[in-house]
């Protein structure tokens, strides 16, 4: 971490029309409940914007492992607004007025999105702050564009064509000739994959198969935009992030993704050992992604999600320019590992539900009580769990990482942790 650096306003804009339209409100609340977890980029002095309230145990419990006064941080809550960006949601609030003396009282303050969209810079330019990491002069506008062109299906696919990366055989249509693609798909492969052009997490996602008996396809506008590819026998998810600043892009790490119904589930990193040939050939793709953005003045995180499919082959499926889930988690992993003298952490993201509901507290008591709580002072290599997420509104859907110094060790703490926490 960087104690001498300005202080952020840590924008958990969730609520954005990048990864999917504003209209999936239902979709976009239930990732924003995710938002209290950005409370790990926090350094004494910033402030979080939030649409979801982080709750005072998960606060308490966050800045205890990180080592930072519970009062040094300020959390602003933004209720969202169905169908409105989240700088739109801050005006319905009244709340603008309120952000904008915050930051006249932090001198140099900087604007850090979730994702860089375009309220986000209109934003930016009414506060009075530089957007994260851009300098004083601010995101061109080629960079915005191009976050909003390839956080959609068919901007990847244009660009992977452009880049020599390799994607699962496909088409893009509009929704007026997408049940003739996929008949004509489902001609030539025995499975397909159908997906909005805008969509992410697994959101609206169809697999279809020739053996069904009637061919049922998503309704689209006749002007809608979605993808039809073949669906691969997939022997492994996997990404790579990317961290693209002014002298180029750089790889920030790479891993394993648990993937059901198409949504991620869970992250492993590093990859294992075995898979030296993946990494090398994410790394390229990953590399091609960042110096391409960097063409276009964007800086900051993007990531490539890939599949190793069972003819052997690895698969671009998508980009992401923006920041997901994994690169909290790791640069939380990191900032407590390094904190314990582990400069080189393996982690594990996971998500699973408990037989029986526990509040925050005591979930957390529980991992105390059985000696698996990352507790960086203990003798030994620091290993152990971390509550990455708030306490799930239904007590059993619980999101947790593992940290430690190997892989193996990360199997090993979550078998125990699934004992400890009753998990289905």
């Amino acid at each position: 971490m960087d104690q001498d650096r300005s202080p952020l306003i840590v924008y958990a804009n969730f609520f954005s029309d990048v990864a999917v339209s504003l209209a999936a409100h239902e979709v976009l609340t239930h990732w924003a409940a995710q938002a209290p977890r950005k409370i790990w980029l926090l350094q004494p002095g910033d402030v979080l914007v939030t649409p979801v309230e982080p709750s005072e145990a998960f606060r308490r419990y966050a800045c205890g492992l990180l080592g930072v006064p519970y009062r040094a941080l300020t959390v602003m809550t933004a209720p969202a607004v169905e169908g409105l960006p989240m700088a739109e949601a801050l005006d319905h609030a009244g709340l603008t007025d309120t952000l904008v003396h915050l930051v006249a009282e932090r001198p140099g303050a900087a604007l850090l999105p979730l994702v860089l969209d375009a309220s986000t810079a209109v934003l930016a330019r009414r506060l009075g702050v530089t957007v994260a990491p851009y300098g004083p002069q601010g995101p061109r506008r080629g960079a915005v564009e191009a976050v909003h062109r390839l956080n959609t299906k068919s901007g990847f696919r244009a660009l992977a064509d452009d880049l020599g990366i390799r994607v699962p055989p496909g088409h893009v249509c509009e929704g007026r000739a997408l049940e003739a693609t996929a008949t004509a798909m489902l001609g030539q492969y025995e499975q397909i994959v159908v997906k909005p052009d805008r969509s992410a997490g697994g959101h609206g996602l169809r697999f279809l198969s020739r053996s069904e008996t009637a061919l049922t396809v998503p309704r689209g506008e006749p002007a809608a935009t979605w993808v039809v590819e073949e669906h691969l026998d997939v022997v492994r998810s996997v990404s790579i992030q990317i961290y693209v600043d002014v002298s180029g892009p750089r790889v920030v790490f790479c891993g394993q993704m648990r993937v059901q119904h198409g949504s991620c589930t869970g992250y492993v990193s590093p990859l294992s050992e075995s898979g030296g040939a993946v990494a090398a050939e994410l790394e390229q793709w990953g590399m091609a992604l960042g110096q391409h953005l960097g063409r276009l003045g964007y800086l900051g995180p993007c990531g490539v999600d890939a599949i190793l499919a069972a003819d052997g082959h690895l698969y671009a499926t998508e980009t992401n320019v923006r920041r997901t889930a994994t690169t909290t988690a790791q640069f939380m992993a990191t900032r407590l590992a390094r904190a314990a003298g582990l400069d080189t952490p393996a982690w594990l993201l996971g998500r699973r539900r408990t037989r029986a509901a526990h509040d925050f507290e005591e979930a957390v008591r529980l991992l105390e009580r059985a000696g698996l709580s990352w507790a960086p002072n203990t003798p030994g290599p620091a290993r152990g769990v971390v509550l990455y997420g708030d306490a799930p509104s239904d007590g059993r859907s619980w999101r947790y990482a593992l940290l430690g110094p190997t892989r193996t060790t990360l199997f090993e703490l979550e078998k125990a942790l699934a004992g400890v926490m009753g998990f289905e």
